[in-house]
């Protein structure tokens, strides 16, 4: 029966081969030029087995620790995508690691591993193992470039990281020690059964409650739990930045939302009062993320706040589901529509970074002036990226603000929108101050930055969807509905 089931695993299962291989040949070859090319075939074969999945009804595997369901497929092909898009856009940047580059695309595909896994995971211990995988593997990468700025930031991250770790461990516990399981269904079902009124009567299931979202705040960069973001964003080599700012938080929103809607979604008031804490914690963190970003000169600071705020708009989304009926699949495409034009867009400006910082040996906003003039096609790649967060139009992240927010205001949280809509017009301040830079100033310096074509690939691949939703966004609505078929709802 088991081995019926390895078919489920099968796209973690190639990715692990393939990240062993490069381990191995990186032991016996001078030339790493091959290893990245390596990193995406596995990539690439590990997505074809999530296609061959993809339309299956829905299921559960392993003894009820993994489920086999649209959502859990959407989100393992866009942590896939994300881990391509970063390898190819690294490939250059990697090369100054010199004796380590084979362990640099060995982690990072075992990190995709366990976000994969995590992103499917319907048991409790489960859920555990694989974000201890993913972020056992980040902690070494924060720290690659083992210089004092990245010493601290991989430091920095380890301990925050640990702490949170246990403090999600603690929630798990009582939630365990509360109803005498770990699946979700099975917690699930107890809770249907519940008697109570509200959370404030259930001390117990409070406390558990808002550990979990504690633990899993830490993932996502919700405030107040967002205090590695800035150090880790700005000391991290740029290419793990980028993984952070979207594979990480795209996975850590899929298990937040998966544990809420499945073990949490019943009986109504559950929902309800759980939803009532996602909207306050949505209006702090995009209020604190916006105004620290005014602040800073740093541009990967600054997209490390930028993110932070981001996760409140998506947080908007969570508390949305919360408060109409779990049925609804409309609510959840909105949440996953909004984290693939958040990808999209963040990806393609890391992309353009990478390049630009790689040549100019700074991530100083003020170093950017000029940028248009010396590299006219990364300087429009970033300013539409900077549009797409804004939430202007042709873009994507307008489309995905407004479908995120009709559906909060359609669930009677139009205060919520207020602030979210307040804090993307503050939004523009900083995002445009980039763009300012780059095309009304004179360039220190008359060389040109150049990119490889895995780079302008790449690149190409996060802006032109960016445009394409945007202007046509229907099929890509239709694939977030298609998608958000949860196991169990």
């Amino acid at each position: 029966m088991i081995m019926d089931q390895i078919k489920y695993i099968a796209p973690e299962i190639s990715l692990l081969c393939f990240a062993l291989l490069i381990i191995m040949l990186d032991l016996f070859i001078a030339n790493k030029k091959a290893l990245p090319f390596i990193a995406v075939a596995g990539a690439l074969l590990s997505a074809f087995f999530v296609l061959m999945l993809w339309g299956s009804q829905a299921t559960e595997a392993f003894y009820r620790t993994i489920a086999i369901d649209q959502f859990g497929l959407f989100f393992r092909l866009l942590i896939l995508a994300a881990t391509v898009l970063v390898i190819m856009a690294s490939h250059k940047y990697v090369a100054k690691f010199q004796r380590f580059q084979g362990e640099f695309y060995a982690l990072l595909m075992l990190s995709a591993i366990g976000l994969m896994l995590l992103v499917s995971a319907i048991n409790l211990i489960t859920i555990y193992i694989a974000l201890e995988l993913s972020s056992i593997s980040l902690y070494v990468l924060v720290s690659f470039l083992k210089d004092k700025k990245s010493s601290e930031a991989g430091l920095k991250y380890l301990i925050l990281g640990s702490v949170a770790s246990a403090v999600l461990l603690y929630g798990m516990a009582l939630v365990f020690g509360m109803t005498g399981n770990t699946c979700l269904t099975c917690i699930a079902d107890y809770m249907k059964g519940m008697p109570a009124v509200n959370l404030v009567s259930v001390p117990a299931l409070l406390v558990g409650l808002v550990l979990l979202i504690t633990g899993f705040g830490f993932k996502i960069a919700s405030v107040p739990f967002q205090m590695w973001v800035p150090d880790v964003y700005e000391g991290a080599p740029t290419p793990i930045t980028a993984y952070l700012s979207v594979a990480s938080k795209a996975a850590g929103f899929a298990v937040i939302a998966r544990v809420l809607m499945t073990a949490f979604g019943m009986p109504a008031w559950l929902h309800t009062d759980w939803a009532v804490i996602i909207a306050v914690l949505a209006a702090v963190t995009m209020t604190a993320g916006n105004l620290m970003a005014l602040l800073q000169t740093n541009i990967k600071r600054m997209l490390g706040y930028s993110s932070i705020a981001q996760a409140g708009y998506l947080m908007v989304g969570l508390a949305a589901i919360g408060m109409g009926s779990q049925g609804d699949s409309t609510l959840r495409s909105g949440l996953l529509f909004f984290l693939l034009s958040y990808t999209l867009t963040n990806l393609g400006a890391f992309i353009a970074i990478i390049a630009i910082s790689n040549k100019i040996k700074s991530d100083e906003i003020a170093d950017y002036t000029g940028m248009g003039k010396r590299a006219p096609l990364l300087a429009v790649a970033l300013t539409l990226c900077m549009v797409s967060l804004t939430g202007l139009p042709p873009t994507a992240g307008l489309i995905a603000k407004i479908y995120i927010f009709s559906g909060a205001v359609d669930q009677g949280l139009l205060w919520l929108v207020i602030v979210a809509v307040i804090n993307s017009c503050i939004s523009a301040y900083y995002y445009f101050k980039v763009v300012k830079f780059m095309w009304m100033g004179e360039p220190a310096s008359a060389d040109k930055v150049t990119s490889s074509w895995p780079e302008w690939l790449a690149l190409a691949l996060c802006c032109i969807p960016v445009v394409i939703i945007g202007v046509l966004p229907g099929a890509f609505i239709a694939l977030a509905q298609n998608a958000s078929v949860l196991f169990g709802l």
